[in-house]
């Protein structure tokens, strides 16, 4: 069966998604709770040298933000949206994060992360109903996506169980604005890609997929 034909958005459209990328790309560098970022959890750099491979884990998937980055530059300035090597990286990358927040979220399945019972639930259900709903509802309709456009799925969806994860968790923590500035802009960036994963879906349940066009045997 071919694949669904790509189209392109708008380019005020792209040059906001751009933004959106940008910001998401900002976090990694932003103290997201007590003074610590993404950057910082990857290379162990946590307060009270108690940085392990949970941190690391968590805070992987927020280097997301630079595929994302990626594929807007090209929705606004090249004549391909994608190529296949680097939709090929793409999936990988996005496997091994949503592989990595797997192991993250154990510690909440087996009541070891310390969290009350309301974060522990709300973890659990946001990190693995992400994952699980964007793989049912591209699977369902994998035939209607755009190569590109499941690429964003990927890379949204990973981001996503990901970074509502530790907003979550880190709701709470202490500490002033600056100390917190990934945080907030972390918030803020969730809600556009949340928005875009149910726009790529809706186009695809209004979409026929494209038939076969082969001759019969």
């Amino acid at each position: 069966m071919s694949q669904p034909e790509e189209g392109r958005a708008p380019t005020w459209f792209n040059a906001i998604a751009l933004l959106v990328s940008l910001s998401a790309g900002a976090v990694v560098f932003l103290p997201f709770a007590f003074d610590t970022s993404p950057w910082d959890a990857v290379t162990l750099r946590v307060p009270g040298n108690q940085g392990n491979w949970w941190h690391a884990l968590v805070g992987a998937p927020f280097f997301l933000a630079f595929p994302m980055i990626w594929l807007r530059l090209r929705s606004l300035f090249s004549r391909r949206l994608s190529t296949p090597k680097g939709r090929r990286a793409i999936w990988i990358v996005v496997g091994l994060s949503i592989l990595g927040t797997i192991l993250v979220e154990l510690p909440f399945l087996f009541h070891l992360a310390g969290t009350s019972e309301w974060q522990r639930l709300l973890v659990l259900c946001l990190g693995f109903g992400i994952v699980l709903a964007s793989a049912a509802l591209l699977f369902l309709r994998r035939h209607a996506v755009p190569p590109t456009n499941a690429c964003l799925v990927g890379l949204n969806t990973a981001y996503l169980a990901n970074a509502t994860l530790c907003l979550v968790v880190y709701s709470g923590a202490s500490g002033n604005i600056r100390s917190r500035s990934g945080w907030l802009v972390g918030m803020i960036v969730v809600w556009p890609l949340v928005l875009e994963l149910i726009w790529i879906f809706i186009q695809a349940f209004r979409k026929q997929p494209p038939l076969n066009n082969s001759p019969a045997l």
